[in-house]
């Protein structure tokens, strides 16, 4: 039993006390019971669910492992993580999938759902044992880390997984587009001298896999489809143009697209460094009017950390990816809290999620899993990457102020993370 007194729910200011008990909601406003703790004025909200984060476990704990990205999701806010399979070895054996969640289980931080490969050693040739895959608690099919070159493969894939009930996400670059570029290819590329990846790389990808959806759909119904970390104007329109159709297909949006763009690579940092890259003001700002019209479905960080060794690299040799899962809330609320609001940013990092899924939409009401964040949303803090729990204690947001600071998180009633 745990009692979280002075909290207010979105939207009021009248503080309240909510109670959980054996991993759910027991109610609001009973008299205290168990531990109780002080939410000092907090708003409490469903805990965060994340879609896409790479905790590189197995065989890349160098860069992360569960315990500690875990932990730094919990310190985000987030109850529920979406690992992706690209690991060493890649997640596409049912042992692995039931190891992690064993594993996970035990760490008392986020709750872990595992994502499998869509294909063999994510290599697109060959389904992985999909039935099998689900069955020991593989949360979607994915071969994120790589692009599904092989339209055929891919519709097979779409297809089964169809027939499992399960979603399929898709890293939507054309890799003979993308060639060996290194940032968006535009004017800034072609100033530094840079090799660059061509918005068409992803807009291309889109629109063959939407019309991969649209055969389906013509054939027996519709096969999920969900496209990750979109990055340019043109393929969200593409994206908003299924939708008018009728197709099922969704897409995430993270953070860094909205609040980096290209010009940052002038400073020649891998740190800016990401696939997809960071794109125009323009596609920035497009993405935005995204999430506030709806054709976004949710957020989703790509939490991708590696060594500081191999982001010190020259742009040309170093690793994608930018690591911020601990602070993805607070850098949204501070940058777009007035645009888009307390109640769409929150459904956008925990009701839509679960509707990509077709899990279950977490609320606050009694019966309810007790997986909740108690949210500073005033406060300022400086971003201070030597107090991350990841062990990518970089960021390119280090000495920015943010406000709405997780102050505690809850998963199952238990606490995964309280702020010191």
């Amino acid at each position: 039993m745990l009692t979280i007194t002075n909290i207010k729910r979105p939207g009021s200011n009248a503080l309240e006390t909510v109670t959980a008990e054996n991993g759910v909601i027991k109610g609001w406003n009973l008299p205290p019971e168990g531990e109780v703790i002080d939410g000092q004025g907090g708003t409490v909200a469903p805990a965060l669910i994340e879609l896409h984060a790479h905790l590189r476990e197995p065989g890349q704990t160098e860069k992360e492992d569960l315990a500690s990205g875990l932990a730094a999701a919990a310190a985000g806010g987030y109850g529920t993580v979406v690992s992706m399979p690209n690991t060493s070895p890649v997640v596409d054996e049912p042992a692995l999938v039931r190891a992690l969640i064993e594993k996970a289980g035990g760490l008392g931080f986020a709750r872990l759902k595992p994502a499998a490969a869509l294909t063999k050693g994510q290599q697109g040739e060959q389904l992985a044992e999909l039935a099998f895959l689900k069955e020991a608690g593989a949360a979607m099919f994915t071969d994120d880390g790589r692009t599904n070159e092989n339209a055929r493969v891919l519709r097979l894939g779409l297809e089964y997984a169809r027939s499992l009930g399960m979603v399929v996400s898709v890293h939507a670059e054309d890799a003979s587009l993308r060639a060996d570029g290194v940032m968006h290819e535009g004017p800034v590329s072609e100033e530094l001298g840079l090799p660059g990846n061509p918005a068409a790389a992803e807009a291309a990808r889109v629109a063959r896999d939407l019309e991969i959806v649209a055969q389906l759909c013509q054939h027996g119904g519709g096969a999920r489809l969900h496209v990750q970390h979109l990055s340019t104007a043109r393929a969200l329109d593409l994206v908003r143009e299924a939708k008018a159709r009728g197709l099922p297909v969704t897409c995430e949006v993270c953070p860094h697209h909205l609040t980096l763009t290209d010009e940052a690579l002038r400073s020649f940092d891998a740190l800016y460094k990401v696939a997809p890259p960071l794109r125009t003001q323009a596609d920035a700002e497009h993405l935005l009017a995204g999430l506030l019209d709806g054709t976004v479905d949710c957020l989703a960080t790509d939490h991708a950390p590696h060594t500081r060794a191999e982001k010190e690299r020259d742009l040309l040799e170093a690793p994608s990816g930018i690591a911020y899962i601990e602070l993805a809330f607070p850098l949204m609320w501070t940058r777009f809290g007035e645009r888009l609001g307390l109640e769409k940013l929150l459904d956008l990092m925990t009701q839509a999620p679960a509707r990509v899924m077709g899990w279950h939409e977490p609320t606050l009401e009694p019966g309810a899993p007790a997986d909740l964040v108690i949210l500073d949303l005033d406060t300022e803090r400086e971003v201070n990457p030597a107090t991350f729990l990841s062990k990518a204690k970089f960021t390119p947001w280090a000495g920015e102020t943010l406000r709405g600071w997780p102050t505690l998180t809850l998963v199952g009633g238990q606490v995964a993370y309280r702020r010191e």
